[in-house]
C-alpha cells in the first residue's frame, strides 16, 4: 500500500469527566453582557430584510472545482464522511467508483470491493482495522425525455473500542487495491466554518436540492412546477448529491455529521420509493438507539442526548416513532446527559408566513411528551430564515418550556422568507400551507391578543427575535446548566466578534423539575446577582447547527 495522506478526528468527552465549580464570564469582548433565558421572556423584535442584499443565491455549477470529482482512479475514496454512533464508536463512510447518468444504466457490482477502515492513535501506525458493507441504488424515472442514474459504490464501516477525548488517525478504501487514500480539498468557506473547530455538525434536512433540477442537469430552477409545468414527476438530477459530498468533505470528514430528513430529500420516485439517496448515503445510529429507522433516532455527544424526529414519516401517537420517542426519553439520564436537545425539519412554532402552522398536527401529538421529559432546546429549518423564540409550551409562555430555534436560513435558489404572518395581509389562508406527507391541522387561537384569530396582528409574544437572513448557528455547551447559542449571518461571517443573535441559554432543573424522570445531574443552581453557581461544568464543546440548501 503506497504512502497517503490520512486524516483524524476526536471523540467528545462525556460531560461529567470534568468537575467543578465556576464562575460563567457573561460578557461580550466589548464588555456589555450577553442576555440570557433567565432575563426572558424578551420583547419580541424583529430586524426585516435588507434590501441591499440578494434574496436569492446560486448553486456552484456541477463541473466547478469544488464540485468535481477530482481523483483520477475511481478505486480511490471521495465524499468521505464521519456520524456518530455511541460515545465510544463512529461511522466511517465513502464512495468508491463512477456514478452514471443515462436511458439504460447498469448499477456496479458492490460485492467486487472491500470497505475497510484502518485507524490509530499515532499518524501513519494504522494498528485498528475494521470492516463494513457496501452498497449501490439507483433512482430511475421511466418516462420519455427523463435520464436515470445509479450511483458509485457506497461504503459505511462502524469503528468501536473509541476513547472519549482521544484524537484518532484513520484511512479508508480497499487494502487489496493499491489506491487507499484520502482526497484533500479545500474551500475558503469550510475552512473558515473549520475554524470554530466544532464537535459536531447537525443539518437540519433539505442537504443537497438535487429535486430542484432536470435529470439532464442544467441549471437548478427556484420553483420546480413554475419551471417544469409538464414534468411527469418531481425529478432530481442525483449528481448533485455526488458534488455535496465532495463539497462538504473537508469538513465532515474530520467532524462527525449527525442528518435528519427534510421534505427535499422525499424523491419519489414512478415505483413509489421515496428518500432512496437519503437512505443509502447517510449512517446513523438507528440500530445504537433502537429505532431502526434512518427517520428517526438518537445519539449522545458530550453532555447532550439529541433526538431526530421525522416529520415526514407517521408521528402520531398511535405510530411506531412515538412509542420509540417514549421510550427513548425515559431512558435519559440527566446524571450523564444533562442536555436534552429535540431536532426535526419543520418548525412547531412559526409567525413567517411561509409554512405558517404547517406542522401543527405534529406539534399536536409529539410535544406534550418532549415537555414532559423537559426537551431544553427544540431546532428546525424548513422556513428560510432565522427566528428564536421565548420559552413556549402549547402556545403559552412558559418558563419551563423548550427554546425553539429555526435555523432554516443555510441559502437556497427558493429565496429567503421576508414575509410574516402578521404582517398586513400576508397571513396565509388555513389551507395554504399542507405538508407534503402527513396531515393539517390549522387552528384559531383560543387566548391572548390573538384569540379567535389564525394569525396575530403584531408579532407574536412568543417570538423572541427574527430576520430574514442567511447564516448558520453554533451551539456551545458550557457545563451542564449553560449553554451559549450564536446565530452568525452570512454579510458578517468574516468579521470578528460579529453576530446575528447571541444567548446563553440556561437550564432551571430545580424550577423545571420533569414529571417524567427524576435524574439529574447535580441539580444545578442559580444565584441572584451576576454570580452563577454551576454544576458539573465541562470544556466547552462546539456543535455546528444548520441548514443546507444546496450547494452555495
Amino acid at each position: 500500500m503506497p504512502p497517503a495522506p490520512a486524516t483524524s478526528f476526536i471523540i467528545p468527552i462525556p460531560l461529567l469527566m470534568l468537575i467543578a465549580v465556576t464562575t460563567m464570564p457573561l460578557l461580550l469582548a466589548g464588555g456589555e453582557s450577553i442576555p440570557t433565558t433567565l432575563d426572558g421572556p424578551f420583547k419580541p423584535t424583529t430586524r426585516r430584510f435588507d434590501p441591499s442584499l440578494r434574496r436569492g443565491s446560486d448553486d456552484l455549477p456541477i463541473d466547478h472545482p469544488r464540485l468535481r470529482k477530482s481523483n483520477v482512479s475511481s478505486d480511490l475514496p471521495e465524499q468521505i464522511a464521519l456520524a456518530l454512533s455511541t460515545p465510544s464508536s463512529m461511522w466511517v463512510s465513502w464512495v468508491t467508483g463512477d456514478a452514471v447518468v443515462g436511458k439504460n444504466v447498469k448499477p456496479l457490482d458492490a460485492t467486487l470491493v472491500s470497505s475497510e477502515v484502518w485507524y490509530g492513535k499515532e499518524k501513519g501506525k494504522y494498528t485498528l482495522k475494521k470492516k463494513g458493507n457496501a452498497t449501490v441504488y439507483s433512482q430511475l424515472y421511466p418516462f420519455d425525455g427523463l435520464l436515470n442514474y445509479t450511483s458509485g459504490i457506497i461504503h459505511h464501516v462502524l469503528i468501536d473500542g473509541l476513547e472519549p477525548g482521544t484524537k484518532y488517525y484513520y484511512r479508508c478504501g480497499d487494502s487489496s487495491v493499491p489506491a487507499m487514500s484520502l482526497t484533500s480539498n479545500t474551500t475558503t468557506t469550510i475552512d473558515h466554518l473549520m475554524d470554530n473547530d466544532p464537535s459536531l455538525v447537525v443539518i437540519v434536512g433539505d442537504l443537497t436540492y438535487a429535486n430542484q433540477y432536470r435529470t439532464t442537469g442544467g441549471k437548478g430552477a427556484s420553483c420546480f412546477s413554475c419551471s417544469f409545468p409538464d414534468a411527469p414527476i418531481r425529478e432530481t438530477y442525483q449528481p448533485r448529491w455526488d458534488a455535496w459530498g465532495r463539497f462538504m468533505e473537508p469538513l465532515i470528514s474530520k467532524v462527525p455529521m449527525m442528518v435528519i430528513e427534510g421534505n427535499h430529500e422525499i424523491e419519489p420516485q414512478a415505483s413509489g420509493v421515496t428518500f432512496k439517496s437519503y437512505s443509502e448515503r447517510f449512517a446513523v445510529p438507528s440500530t445504537e438507539s433502537a429505532s431502526n429507522s434512518n427517520f428517526y433516532y438518537s445519539f449522545d455527544a458530550g453532555g447532550v442526548h439529541f433526538v431526530m424526529l421525522g416529520a415526514y414519516v407517521d408521528y402520531n401517537q398511535t405510530g411506531a416513532q412515538y412509542a420509540w420517542l417514549k421510550e427513548d426519553l425515559s431512558k435519559v439520564n440527566r446524571a450523564v446527559t444533562p442536555w436534552l436537545v429535540a431536532t426535526m425539519h419543520p418548525p412547531w412554532y412559526n409567525s413567517y408566513s411561509s409554512h405558517y402552522q404547517e406542522f401543527e398536527c405534529m406539534r399536536q401529538e409529539m410535544e406534550e411528551l418532549l415537555y414532559q421529559h423537559r426537551v431544553d432546546i427544540i431546532f428546525a429549518g424548513h422556513v428560510h430564515a432565522y427566528e428564536r423564540m421565548n420559552r413556549i409550551y402549547n402556545y403559552k409562555l412558559d418558563p419551563c418550556g423548550a427554546v425553539y430555534i429555526t435555523i432554516g436560513d443555510g441559502g437556497n435558489i427558493e429565496k429567503v422568507d421576508v414575509d410574516f404572518a402578521d404582517d398586513p395581509g400576508k397571513c396565509p389562508s388555513p389551507g395554504d400551507n399542507v405538508p407534503e406527507m402527513g396531515g393539517s391541522c390549522p387552528l384559531n387561537f383560543t387566548s391572548g391578543p390573538a384569540k379567535g384569530k389564525f394569525c396575530w396582528d403584531r408579532q407574536p409574544d412568543w417570538s423572541a427575535f427574527r430576520e430574514s437572513s442567511f447564516g448558520h448557528g453554533i451551539l456551545e455547551v458550557m457545563n451542564s446548566t449553560y449553554a451559549l447559542w450564536t446565530w452568525h449571518r452570512n454579510q458578517d461571517v468574516y468579521k470578528d466578534d460579529s453576530y446575528g443573535d447571541q444567548i446563553y441559554i440556561v437550564r432551571q432543573p430545580i424550577l423545571c423539575i420533569s414529571p417524567a424522570t427524576s435524574r439529574e445531574a447535580g441539580g444545578g443552581k442559580e444565584t441572584s446577582g451576576g454570580e452563577n453557581r454551576l454544576s458539573s461544568p465541562s470544556f466547552p464543546m462546539f456543535i455546528w447547527i444548520f441548514l443546507m440548501f444546496g450547494i452555495l
